[in-house]
Parts: C-alpha cells; sequence; structure tokens
C-alpha cells in the first residue's frame, strides 16, 4: 500500500508496514523496551512526593522547615475520655482513674512516647465531661500504623474496665491503620478486577479469546514499562502513590481503547476481502493514525496537570502522559506485528454462542441499532441537534451552583467505620481539636526571651481574638531552634467557620504577636491551612490549565483535519460533555438527587481537586472517539462520498468501537464509584457518566446533527491559514481502490 513511485506517509503508516515487514524484530524491541524500563525503574527505585514539594503556600513553608531541621513529626495519637450520659465529670475520681488507667497502660506498651495528662494540658472540656490523653508514637511515622495494635489493645482494655465511661482511641497511626483494614482491599479490588472486566468486554465484542487478549496484554505490557520510566522520572520530578492510581485508570482505558481501534479496522478489512497484509496497512493508515492523533491530544490534556503547581497534581499529569506515550507507541508499532504474526489465529478461541457478532466486523456497515439511530437524525438534525443540545445543558445546569471543599473524615467515609464518630466527638467536645491548626516557628534562638514572650502572647491572642477555645499547646525543640504550637480552630469539622478562625491567625494574631520578633517564621499548616492553600492555589491553576488545553487541543485538531470547522465543533462538544459531568456529579452528590444510589448520601459538596482532574481527564479521552469517528468520516468524504453519505458511514462504521471501548471504560470506571471513599466514588461516577454521554449523545447524536447541518462548511479552511502545516498525511490511493462507479477521491480541506 503506498504512493505511486513511494511508500505509505505518515508516521502511523511507515511505522506499521515496517513493523508487518520486520514482526519478529518489532514484538523483539517492544519486550526488550518493556524489560529495560522495568529494569532501570528498580534500579533508580523511586521517589516518593514529599510534603514541601505539594504545594507553594504556608503549608510548603511549614514542610520545608521542618524537613530542613530533620525534624519528623511523630504520629500523634489521642485518647478521648467522656462520660456516656454526662453524670460523671472529669474531676471525679472514677473519672480520674480512668485517665489514670490509660496512661500508663499505654506507655506500658513501650510503643508511646511523651504521654500527657489531660489535666496538665488543660485538654479538658468546657463542660467538664470529656478529655483527652495525648502521646506520640515511637519510630517511624510513616510506619507507625504497624506498630499501633498494642496499644489499641491496651485502650480497648481500658474500655472493658470502665464502662461507664466512653474511652476510644484516634490519630494518625490508628486512622491509617483502620482505613487500611477497611478500604485498602477496596482499591486492590478495584484495580485487579479492572483487567478481568476489559477482557470480558473485549471478548463479547470480538467473540474471540485472542482478539480479545491482544489489546489487554498490550495495555498491561504498557503500564508496566510506564512503572519503570515512573522510578527513572521520579528521579527529577517525585512521584505519589495517587499517581499510580491514576496510570492505570488511564493505561488501560487507552491502551485497550487504541489495540481496539486498530485491530477492528484490521479485520474489517480482512472481512472486505483484502489479503492480511493489505489490512494490516490499511489499519495502519487510518486507524493507526488515528491513534497518532487521539495521543497526542490526549498526552497534551495530561501536560495541562503541569501547569497547576501541585505536586500531587503534577506527578499524576506526568505518568498518565507517559502511560498514553507509551500506549500509542505500542499500538502502531508492535501491534501490527503481532497482527501479522496472528494472521487467522486471531479468530482462535472462538465463543459459539458469540459468533453472530463477527457481522459487526463487516466491511460494508455495522450496528443496526445506530443505523437506525443515525438514519433519524440525519432526517431531522435541526431538531436532533436541539433536543440533544438542550438536554445536554439542563443537565449541566446544576454545574452553575457547584461548591468544591477537602473533606473530612465524616464527609469522606461516613459512619462506615467507628472511628469517624470519634473524631465528631472530639471535635464536638473539642472545636478544631481533632484538627489543630500547627505553626511552625523558626528563630535564631528558639529560647531567647523576645521569642518566648512573643509564643506567649501568641497563645493568648489565639483564644481572646475568638479564633480558638484553647488549649493552645507548644513543642519546642531547641536544638533545631523551632517550636511547634498546635491551636484548635473554632468551627472544628466545619470547614468554612474552620477557615475563618485560620485567617484570623494569619492576617490578625501572627502580625501582633510573632511578626514583632525579627528573623523569625512562623508559616501556619495543619488540616485547615492545608485545604486552604490547597484550593486558592488550585482556582489560579484553573484559567491557565484549560486555557493551554483547549488552546491545544484546538490546534492539534486544525493541523491534523486541515479543518477550522472541525476543530472548533471538536472543542464545543467535549467542553459540553465536560459540563454534563459536572452536572450529575452537583446533582447527585451535591444536591443528593438519586445518591441513595450510589451510597453518597449527605456528603452536599464536591472534592475540591475533582472538577480540574476530571477536564483534563475527560478532554483527553473524549478526544479518543471524536478522532476516530471523525477520521473514518473524512476518509469517506475523501473517498468521494458526500458529506452525508460519509457521515452515515463514519458513524456507523465506528459504533461498534465506539461503543465496545466506551462499556470498558464505563465499566472500569464505575468499579471505583462502588468504593466506600466519597472522593473516590465522585470519581468513578464522574468519569463513568461522562464517557457514556460522550459515546452516545455526543458522538451519536449531536455530531452527526452538526455535521449534517454545516454540510461542506465542514471542510472549511481559510486561505489565511494554509502557512500552516499540513499534517493530514492523507493518502487516498492507500485506501484502495474506490467501488465501482463511486467518484475519485476529492480533496478535502484544501
Amino acid at each position: 500500500m503506498g504512493r505511486a513511485g513511494g511508500g505509505p506517509r505518515g508516521i502511523a503508516a511507515r511505522a506499521g508496514g515496517w513493523s508487518a515487514r520486520h514482526r519478529w524484530a518489532a514484538v523483539g524491541i517492544w519486550v526488550l523496551f518493556v524489560l529495560l524500563a522495568m529494569v532501570a525503574g528498580s534500579a533508580t527505585g523511586r521517589t516518593e512526593l514529599k510534603d514541601s514539594e505539594q504545594l507553594s503556600g504556608e503549608t510548603t513553608q511549614a514542610a520545608r522547615i521542618s524537613e530542613e531541621a530533620g525534624i519528623a513529626e511523630p504520629a500523634g495519637e489521642t485518647v478521648l475520655v467522656q462520660s456516656r450520659n454526662g453524670s460523671v465529670k472529669a474531676t471525679d475520681p472514677a473519672f480520674r482513674a480512668a485517665v489514670d488507667d490509660v496512661m500508663k497502660s499505654v506507655d506500658g506498651t513501650r510503643e508511646v512516647t511523651a504521654v500527657t495528662s489531660p489535666y496538665d494540658t488543660g485538654s479538658v472540656s468546657k463542660d467538664g465531661r470529656s478529655a483527652l490523653v495525648q502521646f506520640d508514637v515511637r519510630g517511624d511515622p510513616d510506619t507507625a500504623s504497624e506498630r499501633i495494635d498494642p496499644v489499641l489493645d491496651a485502650v480497648a482494655g481500658v474500655q472493658e474496665r470502665h464502662q461507664e465511661l466512653r474511652i476510644e482511641e484516634i490519630g494518625g497511626a490508628s486512622t491509617n491503620k483502620t482505613f487500611d483494614e477497611a478500604f485498602g482491599d477496596d482499591f486492590q479490588r478495584a484495580e485487579f478486577s479492572a483487567v478481568p472486566v476489559a477482557l470480558g468486554i473485549l471478548l463479547i465484542a470480538f467473540g474471540a479469546l485472542v482478539a480479545a487478549l491482544v489489546p489487554v496484554l498490550l495495555a498491561i505490557t504498557a503500564i508496566m514499562a510506564t512503572m519503570g520510566l515512573m522510578g527513572v522520572v521520579s528521579q527529577v520530578m517525585p512521584m505519589s502513590d495517587t499517581a499510580n492510581s491514576v496510570m492505570l485508570l488511564v493505561g488501560l482505558a487507552v491502551g485497550v481503547d487504541y489495540c481496539l481501534f486498530y485491530l477492528r479496522r484490521e479485520r474489517e478489512e480482512r472481512a472486505a476481502g483484502r489479503d492480511g497484509r493489505t489490512a494490516i496497512l490499511i489499519a495502519a493508515a487510518t486507524s493507526g493514525r488515528a491513534v497518532v492523533v487521539s495521543g497526542v491530544t490526549v498526552c497534551v490534556a495530561m501536560a495541562g496537570m503541569l501547569f497547576t503547581g501541585i505536586g500531587e497534581f503534577e506527578s499524576m499529569g506526568l505518568a498518565s502522559l507517559i502511560v498514553v506515550a507509551v500506549a500509542m507507541v505500542g499500538s502502531v508499532t508492535v501491534l501490527p506485528a503481532l497482527l501479522s504474526l496472528l494472521g487467522e489465529r486471531v479468530e482462535k478461541g472462538r465463543v459459539p454462542f458469540l459468533r453472530r457478532l463477527k457481522r459487526d466486523a463487516r466491511g460494508d456497515g455495522g450496528s443496526r441499532v445506530w443505523t437506525a439511530v443515525l438514519g433519524g437524525v440525519l432526517r431531522r438534525p435541526l431538531v436532533s441537534f436541539l433536543v440533544a443540545a438542550g438536554a445536554l445543558v439542563a443537565v449541566a445546569l446544576p454545574a452553575v451552583g457547584m461548591k468544591t471543599q477537602n473533606f473530612t473524615l465524616d464527609q469522606e467515609f461516613g459512619d462506615s467505620v467507628p472511628i469517624v464518630a470519634t473524631y465528631e466527638r472530639i471535635n464536638e467536645a473539642f472545636p478544631g481539636g481533632a484538627d489543630p491548626a500547627e505553626v511552625v516557628v523558626k528563630a535564631d534562638d528558639i529560647d531567647s526571651a523576645p521569642v518566648r514572650r512573643a509564643i506567649a502572647d501568641f497563645r493568648a491572642q489565639a483564644v481572646s481574638s475568638g479564633a480558638s477555645q484553647g488549649p493552645v499547646e507548644v513543642v519546642t525543640h531547641k536544638e533545631q531552634n523551632i517550636a511547634f504550637v498546635y491551636v484548635p480552630l473554632v468551627g472544628g469539622s466545619d470547614q468554612d467557620r474552620a477557615e475563618k478562625s485560620l485567617e484570623l491567625l494569619r492576617d490578625t494574631v501572627r502580625p501582633a504577636t510573632l511578626g514583632e520578633v525579627d528573623g523569625l517564621e512562623a508559616p501556619i499548616s495543619g488540616q485547615v491551612a492545608g485545604s486552604k492553600d490547597f484550593n486558592d492555589q488550585l482556582t489560579g491553576a484553573v484559567a491557565p490549565v484549560f486555557g493551554f488545553v483547549v488552546v491545544f487541543a484546538f490546534v492539534l485538531m486544525l493541523l491534523s483535519f486541515r479543518s477550522l470547522t472541525i476543530a472548533v465543533t471538536s472543542i464545543v462538544l467535549n467542553l459540553l460533555s465536560v459540563g454534563a459531568a459536572y452536572g450529575i456529579l452537583t446533582a447527585v452528590f451535591q444536591h443528593g438527587w438519586g445518591a441513595s444510589l450510589v451510597g453518597a448520601e449527605g456528603v452536599g459538596a464536591i472534592i475540591a481537586w475533582l472538577p480540574l482532574f476530571l477536564f483534563v481527564i475527560l478532554f483527553g479521552l473524549s478526544m479518543d472517539y471524536h478522532v476516530f469517528v471523525v477520521s473514518r468520516i473524512r476518509e469517506a468524504k475523501l473517498q468521494g462520498r458526500g458529506t452525508r453519505e460519509a457521515i452515515t458511514h463514519g458513524v456507523v462504521t465506528t459504533a461498534g468501537v465506539v461503543t465496545s471501548a466506551a462499556v470498558i471504560m464505563v465499566a472500569v470506571f464505575a468499579i471505583f464509584g462502588t468504593l466506600s471513599m466519597q472522593s473516590m466514588k465522585q470519581m468513578g461516577v464522574g468519569l463513568a457518566a461522562a464517557v457514556l454521554i460522550d459515546a452516545t449523545i455526543i458522538r451519536g447524536v449531536l455530531l452527526p446533527a452538526v455535521m449534517a447541518l454545516l454540510g461542506d462548511r465542514n471542510w472549511y479552511f481559510p486561505k489565511w491559514l494554509h502557512w500552516l502545516p499540513d499534517l493530514t498525511h492523507d493518502e487516498p490511493a492507500a485506501i484502495d481502490s474506490p467501488a465501482p462507479g463511486r467518484r475519485e477521491p476529492e480533496r478535502v480541506g484544501a
């Protein structure tokens, strides 16, 4: 397949041709690449993202001071001692005996240090019904959850001996242990079940085990290679654990999609009577090119996360970008070699009762359902456009009032684990005590009189200003000249009220006290501060990220299709699908419409990081379908079909592939929608809903309706843009000679 007097044009076509001719070399190079990437990742190790690399606000400054001083804050634990019915007060002998028992029991485990009495620290509630025994877990705070069992058992023993009181433990180590036990398996099940779910759907789509295995195996090898590359890249840009999960999701989705597009086209050409080599070369020049255009567009979208300045987002964006690039390269290089090696054996392992699905690969058509739907759309394109667009706008409307925030424990986990109830009880008795603000004070001499006086004034004014109800605690590290001041914020788990208290500390109390000492640093961090700094930075990143992704996607579509109209409609339709996803999220998780169906009652907000994350991921993934469908329409137009005939051919012949790809994505994302954590549930539901809308209403109704209304204006490319590079790589002759009676190919976008 090629031009007269030359080989096939385009990177994908040339790569596919070479791969088909040098089958074993292509497979060997891919295997070697995967192995080398994994070895390189193991050899370099992986650099984890530090707290000081997350943000650029005060929380990062505080983390940097601690890290530079070599101070690893121990995992702090708190034991709540509380009267069950209010009849026992903290001053009563029975209450004091229980407190003493807690202190003696936890200290006896030899796993803790710095055990403090509530009577010494003032950690007794105003109503006298509750008190807090506090201590630190010995050793590395990152592994404290692995050593907390003896302490938890000791506290449980005290509870058995003092039934009249409520005695419960909460802290970094105990919380991590509880959640690891309750939800750690959730993630593993979700990640491990994604592959068999994808394989099962592919088996139904292809009706043959070998054909179903090829996309899954290629996606898995792309993920394995990316994991190794992430270790190498982490030496320059540290990676987070979250990046792993996101990379796996994205890698499986695009890896399977790209192979599905390619493999389906190759089978279609075989079914149309082409020999194996010609079928592979046609698939390389058509679907292979669509994969390259889509892959580059998705990479650009993922690169948008690098503009947030937030370490977590940057690591997720880079990991996703790498896996998409690897999957794209694998699809246009090793896949043609595998198809050439397998030949007709790709049909091995056929499932008898699915044999009829083979008709989906006929060269002349595809889905009867989509043929019927498309017939109605093209008969009344304006009505179809107005109804579909109106429905999506209506679905998107709730997003106008979207409220975003970082979740507290009760929002994230509800009442699914007992420790959440403990968290709420502490916040009720000691507002802000469960998540205090943390002031990291660094001075030339932390023990000097001016510094001690400034810290004392800060403690006093933090309470007198109304920002805190106390007690305000101070832990001093004289050798490092650093002090940590812990301030429970008024508002507690009420994020809005707590942020107002934080603002009072930062803008009023700190300047009037700690700000009076020259050379003193006092950044304020903590859970509330981290949430506020994260939201502020995220808000500032929205415009540049959105602008970068939209502009570069527009330019890539303009260059790839040589049509201003296609570029504009691509962006508008993608934005519409993202808006609809935002509307569904807001309606379900914020307003509670149908929340009981997904186990999301009482959340009342959207997790802060999700809107931007969804935009980037969905904008990238939506381009998969759009590029694939429009490429097929444009190909039909180049072969001489009229615009409406080309639309019908393009949509109907890609319907099976797009539907299969969408079902896989929806199924994988829906798995994450079943997790107990509300943030993961929101991500799964949002992604699944958006992909479903995109593959059905957008690509099946709106896209053909808009293109039918525009007619030949779809291919409008103004003369003043002709200086732009031509990336269309059209090769009409490569698509085989036109069918008898069909017009010769016409140039589109010239």
